[in-house]
């Protein structure tokens, strides 16, 4: 069987490996979390449209997909990891002793997402919703904090100031939803209808107001959102299940 390695859909998943790894460099080796927030953004981007150009092309097929994972898992598991690493180093501690050799425990979220992409490749009841939080959402979350801390660095320290025990928590607590049973819902239309879509259509509209408040801080609101709904659809979910079998 000959496999075509260079396709389109396949240099469209490159390209989202190559923003990842520059993302992990900009945060590692030049402290700049502004750049790796915006390098995990536009690989997110690729992320999204080698899939949309490989059903587009009709050039889907299993290299495709163990390649994307492994860009993912760069991407969205190693990237955002080295932001938290890389914040942790700036921040200081409320209790921690200040040993730095605790900051490696924020690799945990780079082994978690390893794991969640593994699952979903194998598990076929995520083809309309996620088992667990999806890895894009979890390293965007752990980006933004990255971006927050870095603006307005120069006047007062950053937006944001977060203690390295909350680094460490926020690391340990995304890479266990990415792993986690919660069923989260995805953005994908059954039609254009409200009917069947209201929590897509109403989450959409509750980001739009957060991003004209929030601005730059909207990302991890937007996320916790999203999490929250998820948890709560679920929960109900898993209540009317029980109440069938009672």
């Amino acid at each position: 069987m000959k496999i075509r390695l260079f396709t389109i859909p396949n240099l469209l998943t490159l390209s989202n490996l190559l923003c990842g790894s520059l993302a992990a460099v900009a945060a590692l080796r030049y402290d700049n979390l502004v750049a790796a927030f915006w390098l995990i953004v536009l690989a997110a981007v690729f992320d999204f449209f080698d899939g949309f150009v490989a059903r587009l092309l009709h050039q889907s097929g299993p290299l495709g997909v163990q390649l994307d994972s492994l860009a993912d898992d760069v991407t969205f598991g190693f990237a955002p990891a080295a932001v938290l690493f890389s914040l942790y180093g700036r921040s200081q501690s409320l209790w921690l002793p200040e040993e730095t050799g605790y900051g490696l425990i924020v690799f945990f979220f780079a082994a978690c997402a390893a794991l969640r992409l593994a699952k979903f490749n194998i598990d076929d009841t995520q083809r309309t919703e996620f088992c667990g939080l999806p890895s894009p959402a979890a390293a965007l979350f752990c980006a933004s904090l990255g971006l927050l801390a870095s603006y307005g660095q120069e006047v007062s320290g950053g937006w944001l100031d977060l203690p390295r025990e909350v680094i460490l928590a926020v690391a340990i607590g995304m890479g266990l939803l990415m792993v986690s049973p919660i069923r989260m819902f995805a953005l994908k239309f059954h039609g254009f209808g409200w009917r069947g879509n209201e929590i897509r259509y109403g989450f959409i509209l509750a980001s739009i107001v957060l991003i004209v408040l929030l601005q730059a801080a909207s990302v991890p609101a937007i996320i916790l959102l999203y999490v929250l709904v998820s948890l709560i659809r679920w929960l109900g979910q898993r209540s009317a299940v029980d109440a069938e079998e009672a």
